[in-house]
């Protein structure tokens, strides 16, 4: 029996790398254009699925711009000349990876800035609670002798105003 899961748990990890929408009749004669074009096509976004590439989706638009690429690489174009083309065609959001352009540069900023401003932020925060000594200092935890006497009078008319059995 656990020959059986060890050989279920080999194939569950080895399937999701070997899972690829490219069919046989897809698939270039020359191995070289054949790699080409799979590089392209994990860069290039299923315009169906959305988050994955046309490499991996099955859906028939997916399976079209795998074809086109092919059609363009056979046709001589370059890597360049592709995406120039599918993007023409399709708009920057076939790209996976959008290119770094005027367009596309607050894209490419926000997400360094929000993780160096929460970073910051946090050091702040830390250097704040240290400074001031919240949860660190124990004479920060102690009460005034006013909020003693004012926290016995509370619970002796606590103890006062309950029922006795």
């Amino acid at each position: 029996m656990s020959r059986f899961a060890a050989i279920l748990a080999l194939l569950l990890t080895v399937a999701p790398i070997a899972a690829h929408a490219v069919q046989p009749d897809e698939i270039m004669a020359d191995p070289a254009k054949e790699m080409r074009a799979r590089n392209l096509s994990r860069e290039l976004r299923c315009m169906v699925c959305q988050n994955q590439s046309i490499d991996d989706s099955d859906a028939p638009l997916a399976r079209d711009l795998r074809l086109l690429v092919r059609e363009q690489i056979a046709a001589g174009k370059t890597d360049e000349q592709v995406m120039d083309f599918l993007v023409s065609r399709y708009g920057e959001f076939v790209l996976l990876k959008p290119r770094v352009e005027k367009s596309t540069l607050l894209l490419w900023l926000v997400p360094p800035l929000v993780l160096v401003s929460g970073g910051i932020a946090l050091w702040l925060s830390i250097r704040r609670r240290n400074r001031y000594g919240a949860g660190n200092d124990a004479a920060a935890m102690r009460l005034t002798p006013d909020e003693e006497a004012r926290l016995e009078r509370l619970i002796s008319r606590e103890i006062d105003a309950k029922p006795r059995a």
